[in-house]
């Protein structure tokens, strides 16, 4: 039996980590969550067990996963990419989905749209191998239905489903334009309402959002983010990941003021349109079910709930040497490993 670290520092990294600790638990392993900062107060299911900075680096872990930015260059093993979100084009590629802090060894991504990109990169940077794995946080989409979503849409009594998420960018945000038009259409009750927003949106719009659940809706918490997804049949969103999440399913997408509009979304910028465009996802033509279908192709075509075992079987191949040499990761790396002991508040030895 070999220990693995699972690192996160926010709490939206849980539903990525807990797939790939349930497949390192039917492997027979150990499995230790590091959850810092954002994600400190923030737990795995046991057995689980949750270590500090001190207690990962005495494990001396064969790997350790990381859901965020970064990863701590001072615990051993390899470092493996896992990302917390899909490229949803937030900010340029230097600064946001393609940007390289030369922390990582193996980055596992999502499908063909992210894999040529960070491909070509390896290429440049050499000090990193790439492989096409899917990704965990999705695993749960494909498997057997879990009681969380069936727990959720039980409540709608066989009424359609919206689910709506935002974004914390106060720029690209949904949530304070859409209260109003949300709320009329929840009082209405035609259609069940799965609500949330991402856990660093403003305690007042969280309130806001909470007090719209009853009959007509639920407002849920992050870690129910992929059982939710599962229920519903349309999504209401901004420029979050969570469009790219949902349209893997081949589920219709409105978005409001998309940063990136595309063909799959049925994107619009004046609230008092809602309706009509809920209407529009909730009758997709050919054309719209064939641009869903495309772009999820391209950014996750997999679909069998294993996505968690091939990030293992990289992960090993890496280790074993399978994947090539890797140069040396850049002095860089040494620099952010400071800013990284700094912000854990850990000057202690390392591997």
């Amino acid at each position: 039996m070999s220990d693995y670290v699972l690192y996160a520092t926010e709490r939206y990294a849980l539903p990525i980590l807990q797939p790939l600790a349930r497949a390192l638990l039917a492997q027979g392993h150990g499995v230790h969550a590091l959850l810092v900062q954002g994600a400190a107060a923030a737990m795995l299911p046991a057995p689980v067990h949750a270590v500090s900075v001190a207690q990962a680096v005495a494990l001396r872990p064969r790997a350790v996963f990381s859901a965020a930015n970064d990863v701590p260059p001072f615990i051993a093993g390899a470092k493996v990419q896992l990302f917390h979100g899909f490229n949803v084009e937030k900010r340029e590629d230097a600064r946001g989905h393609f940007r390289v802090r030369g922390l990582f060894d193996l980055y596992c991504t999502q499908g063909p749209a992210t894999t040529a990109p960070f491909r070509e990169l390896a290429q440049r940077h050499g000090h990193f191998a790439v492989v096409e794995t899917g990704w965990p946080k999705l695993d749960p989409l494909f498997g057997d239905e879990d009681a969380a979503t069936q727990s959720l849409r039980a409540p709608a009594r066989g009424r359609p489903i919206v689910m709506f998420a935002s974004t914390f960018t106060e720029r690209l945000s949904a949530a304070p334009h859409l209260f109003d038009v949300i709320a009329a259409e929840v009082a209405r009750g035609d259609r069940y309402w799965l609500l949330t927003l991402h856990p660093k949106c403003a305690p007042a719009l969280f309130e806001r959002y909470r007090a719209l659940a009853g009959p007509n809706a639920a407002f849920f918490e992050t870690e129910q983010l992929v059982s939710a997804q599962r229920a519903a049949d349309v999504l209401l969103a901004d420029t979050t990941s969570v469009v790219s999440e949902f349209v893997v399913q081949r589920k219709p997408v409105v978005t409001f003021r998309n940063r990136a509009p595309k063909p799959h979304m049925i994107d619009f910028d004046d609230p008092a349109k809602l309706p009509a465009m809920l209407a529009r996802a909730f009758a997709p033509n050919a054309a719209l079910q064939a641009a869903i279908a495309a772009y999820a192709d391209q950014i996750h075509p997999y679909r069998d709930g294993q996505s968690s075992v091939r990030v293992l079987a990289a992960t090993g191949a890496l280790l074993a040497g399978a994947l090539g040499p890797l140069r040396r990761r850049p002095f860089g790396a040494f620099l952010r490993g400071l800013q990284i002991r700094r912000a854990l508040g850990y000057w202690g030895p390392g591997a």
